[in-house]
């Protein structure tokens, strides 16, 4: 080749090598720039789900605790210091109470101070579709494809909704989905990054009580790793280095504003049988919705797919999905835990049995054309980009409209007729429904102290034994009135309370607008000593 041919050579190649440098940049770019699948399916939930669903961004604030958490973080804020003793109640002023949830309440005042509930209900538009897009993704990531892993999240995001709420447990969700996909890629790889799990525990404990969770599936992970040595799939390194981590997570959880206290007081409450028994999201599911039909479904598929697997010698997935299943059917509020471990084991075995009835199919059949579209499709569902972002930015822009809620459902709370009644109600002892007790909190303190509300563990079970025995007018109504001295009550119409309070005479309606009847002592009775109740005006300051 002589000078000038290689010349030529030269200024005719290096065009092209620029041109494809040039051109996987621009790919480099477009991976993020341009939608996928996955931004579509993602972006689709909150649109659908709050933007359309009945209900709306209401079901976020249809349980009243949000009312007493944003309160609870104003306090802190205005006091600069942890809350050590009870803030809201008549029952127990001053008594010492667990806030938790502390650096939670705080994210939550910060937010209502900012734009009030619009901003609330944003927070939970987000973590719950991260909560749906992490489930989603990591069966991804195991290898499903988009016929087996949308119709599960899908599915498992119906059955949380069980208990997706506008409060500090989403942080939970969304820290055990993150947390059960580090831990299955150190399963397949072990890396240093799965000890981040160290520090995110220290944040978790501040936020919410459901870092207990991690505890739990890193033992189970210990316990099937030296299980699964018997068969040859582990090691006792494994083994050792889950069992490590989960003493290092719970070391970690001491972090907290009330130390080793805070372990012991959560160990009493979760415990206890009479909080099983009388509040209602401890209580076990009634498989009577479609979002419980849905659970129901993912429960039989789970308990089927865990024999597969332990079948061939794998018993991580099954010990997970058998302790979850068993606490979702304890408790109602663990289903959004078993949903966010048991899909992804799940996934697996629903992928193998696909797998074994596309392979081999001409592509001309149902099972090969149904297997040509889902890998076409597999690099849209793998894919992120910006877009993936964009939606919910226009959602809180508020130029993609979405039914905001400023207030309570009216549908479940008394809100209207508080309003009118506040002077009455501030300067009154109460007798009302714990979660309308939340949202008198929500609406007036510290101007006024309730009597009973959503904070079950601070009451304890004397006190809300007598809060159930007033609701259904039993045998000592009369004495329980005397005893905390109350000449007010917002009730239901259908409460038994209702009724004999308008027949005793001694009782008149205010207002009755068929959701709820607020009534008014005629003769206030003398407030009696006790020790359980301290002779505190209805506005005594915290």
């Amino acid at each position: 080749m002589t000078p000038s041919t290689e010349s030529t050579v030269a200024s005719q190649s290096a065009p092209s090598t620029a041109a494809g440098i040039g051109s996987l940049e621009r790919g480099k770019w477009a991976r993020w720039l341009w939608p996928s699948l996955f931004d579509l399916i993602f972006a689709s939930l909150p649109l659908w789900f709050f933007g359309l669903a009945d209900g709306g961004t209401g079901l976020l604030l249809s349980d009243g605790d949000t009312g007493w958490h944003i309160r609870t973080g104003e306090w802190i804020l205005q006091h600069r210091s942890f809350v050590r003793g009870d803030i809201f109640s008549f029952t127990k002023p001053g008594e010492p109470w667990f806030a938790w949830e502390w650096l939670s309440d705080i994210v939550l005042a910060v937010l209502h101070n900012l734009n009030g509930m619009p901003c609330i209900l944003m927070l939970g538009i987000v973590l719950a579709a991260l909560f749906f897009g992490i489930t989603f993704r990591h069966m991804v990531w195991r290898g499903a494809n988009v016929f087996v892993a949308l119709p599960l999240a899908l599915m498992g995001f119906g059955s949380a909704t069980v208990h997706l709420l506008a409060r500090p447990h989403l942080f939970t969700m969304l820290f055990v989905v993150v947390s059960g996909w580090l831990i299955q890629a150190d399963l397949r790889r072990p890396s240093k990054w799965v000890w981040l799990l160290v520090p995110l525990t220290a944040v978790w404990t501040n936020l919410h009580g459901g870092w207990l969770a991690l505890i739990a599936i890193l033992g189970l992970t210990s316990v099937g790793c030296a299980i699964e040595i018997r068969f040859g799939a582990s090691t006792w390194a494994a083994a050792r280095r889950y069992a490590a981590l989960a003493a290092a997570c719970l070391a970690a959880s001491l972090l907290n504003p009330y130390g080793w206290h805070l372990h012991a007081h959560m160990g009493q409450y979760l415990t206890a049988d009479w909080i099983k028994d009388m509040v209602g999201e401890f209580r076990s599911p009634t498989f009577r919705s479609e979002n419980m039909l849905q659970y129901e479904a993912l429960l039989l598929l789970s308990c089927a797919a865990s024999g597969s697997a332990m079948l061939r010698g794998r018993f991580v997935g099954p010990l997970l999905t058998a302790f979850w299943a068993h606490s979702s059917l304890v408790s109602a509020r663990h289903i959004p835990l078993f949903v966010a471990v048991a899909l992804p084991f799940l996934a697996d075995e629903l992928q193998a049995v696909w797998n074994s009835w596309t392979d081999g199919a001409r592509k001309s059949s149902t099972a090969g054309i149904l297997q040509g579209l889902a890998m076409e499709a597999q690099t849209g569902i793998a894919r992120i980009s910006v877009w993936a972002v964009i939606p919910f930015v226009l959602i809180a822009m508020q130029v993609i409209p979405i039914p905001w809620r400023t207030d309570f459902p009216s549908e479940r709370f008394p809100v209207k007729m508080v309003a009118r009644n506040e002077a009455l109600l501030v300067n009154s002892r109460v007798y009302t429904e714990d979660q309308w007790a939340d949202y008198l909190i929500y609406r007036f303190a510290p101007r006024m102290k309730v009597f009973f509300d959503g904070r079950s563990d601070f009451y304890g079970e004397t006190i809300t034994r007598e809060y159930r025995r007033l609701m259904g007018a039993e045998h000592d109504w009369r004495a329980l009135l005397d005893k905390y001295a109350f000449d007010v009550a917002l009730v239901k119409p259908t409460w038994a309370l209702a009724t004999v309070l308008k027949e005793s005479g001694e009782w008149q309606v205010v207002e009755d607008d068929g959701k709820s009847i607020l009534m008014r002592r005629i003769k206030r009775p003398a407030l009696q000593q006790s020790a359980e109740i301290k002779p505190s005006g209805a506005n005594e300051k915290p």
